[in-house]
């Protein structure tokens, strides 16, 4: 199976201009079920109810009919259940979808197959959504950037609503410049047109791909990469005066200059570019910022104490140097991130607070883990101390509320994290591991 994915990207490697005619016939019977194995029991259903156990259960019942319905263009993508998470730091929430079991699983081998041409099309300025260029490596391809080329000056964006105003006519004449499969259009037309279910209605849906599916994040990154990547790398780049870098994270993106006068530029190109493609730049997240080795010495001048931060995928940046003299990127948990995060574990506590207290101790180590590994980068281990610090506190807090006399001192405390010990706090990265992390 892997070979034929192997072949398929050696292909759009070496004709880097060729249309595939020929690909729905590898979303196999194989394919599908291992993808449907990958999906955890524990996962919500959609519109039909069916758990993922059950599909597991009865898989061989489905996916021939699914498969002769693809194959025949006359697959009808199942309503999208439509739920709410909470938006970081914001009252508002954010709609997520959530596909039946079964088209999961076949929008899971779709990506599979589409992933294995796009793969050698993508630039190395994409991040997210694509195998091993996750957050760490953007973050380090940016502090790369910014502490190693001449850079000057940052804008920090982000796209208002992106999933949701992505325009289906040239989201389906991307996909054309390399797939030419009828069969596989048809499939990807019918599930940016699958209905929304919402409060028992299904809604239509004319614009837009739902968070929470498997296909959505490809094509998300296909629109990105037309729409951005290549305007940026050869329409943009060649016309600046100066030295001009872009990393992107899905929809959240920043763009590095050596000089204000092209940052300025640009962004007002990039605001009519991004319309002609029914998108809009979030204005409370945008913003350009005099950031690099030179800052700090332009930042007196303007009476400021210190330059000015920016933030990306959860971490607040900042001009800072190390021991010996020499400019750095300084990295710290981002202030809101950081108090969502302790907002969480604080909940968690309060729900588990009856629980015995190893299973306590095992669902806290299991979130502490989860924190530490993502935010456990070079620099900002004073953070995961706040964190550990925080943890510690309200757990003796929610173990004493159990007693009527309040008998959890400190004293006893200590002894029970002895024979329960929490997580400490851990770097996962180091100075030189996290600079390896840099995809250039």
């Amino acid at each position: 199976m892997a070979t034929e994915l192997e072949r398929i990207a050696a292909k759009a490697r070496c004709e880097p201009e060729l249309r595939f005619t020929s690909l729905t016939h590898h979303v196999t019977r194989d394919r599908v079920e291992r993808n449907l194995k990958k999906i955890p029991n524990r996962s919500a259903p959609g519109c039909d109810g069916v758990t993922v156990a059950e599909a597991k259960k009865d898989f061989d019942q489905w996916i021939e009919p699914m498969l002769q319905l693809v194959h025949q263009q006359g697959y009808k993508a199942p309503p999208i259940r439509r739920v709410y998470i909470p938006k970081p730091g914001k009252q508002e929430k954010r709609p997520l979808g959530v596909p039946c079991v079964s088209d999961r699983a076949l929008q899971r081998s779709t990506s599979e197959v589409l992933s294995a041409i796009y793969e050698q099309d993508f630039l190395p300025c994409s991040f997210g959504g694509r195998p091993g260029r996750g957050a760490h490596n953007a973050l380090s391809t940016l502090n790369e950037v910014i502490a190693g080329k001449k850079v000057g000056w940052v804008l920090e964006a982000d796209l208002k609503n992106f999933f949701g105003s992505l325009d289906h006519g040239w989201l389906l004449r991307f996909v054309e410049h390399r797939v030419g499969d009828p069969r596989m259009i048809s499939l990807i037309r019918r599930w940016l047109k699958a209905g929304i279910l919402e409060e028992e209605e299904i809604h239509p849906n004319e614009e837009g791909t739902p968070q929470g599916g498997s296909i959505s994040v490809l094509l998300s990154n296909l629109y990105l990469h037309y729409v951005l990547d290549l305007w940026f790398e050869r329409v943009v780049k060649p016309r600046l005066r100066g030295e001009a870098y872009l990393v992107r994270y899905i929809d959240d993106f920043v763009v590095c200059f050596q000089y204000r006068e092209d940052a300025i530029r640009f962004q007002n190109v990039l605001r009519r570019r991004l319309e002609k493609f029914s998108l809009v730049l979030e204005p409370t997240k945008t913003k350009l910022v005099e950031f690099g080795r030179f800052a700090a010495r332009h930042a007196c001048k303007r009476g400021r104490k210190r330059p000015e931060t920016i933030y990306f995928l959860g971490f607040t940046l900042y001009c800072t140097r190390n021991r010996k003299g020499n400019f750095k990127v300084g990295f710290r948990t981002e202030k809101s991130r950081l108090q969502r995060s302790m907002a969480n574990l604080s909940d968690l506590m309060r729900r588990i607070r009856h629980l015995p207290v190893r299973a306590q101790a095992f669902n806290l180590n299991r979130v502490l883990r989860g924190h530490y590994g993502y935010y456990g980068i070079a620099g900002n281990f004073r953070a995961l101390q706040k964190v550990h610090r925080f943890v510690e506190r309200y757990w003796r807090k929610m173990l004493n509320s159990r007693s009527r006399e309040g008998s959890v001192t400190w004293e006893v405390f200590h002894k029970i994290k002895e024979r329960f010990p929490l997580q400490r706090p851990r770097l996962k990265l180091n100075h030189v591991e996290f600079q390896s992390f840099a995809v250039l």
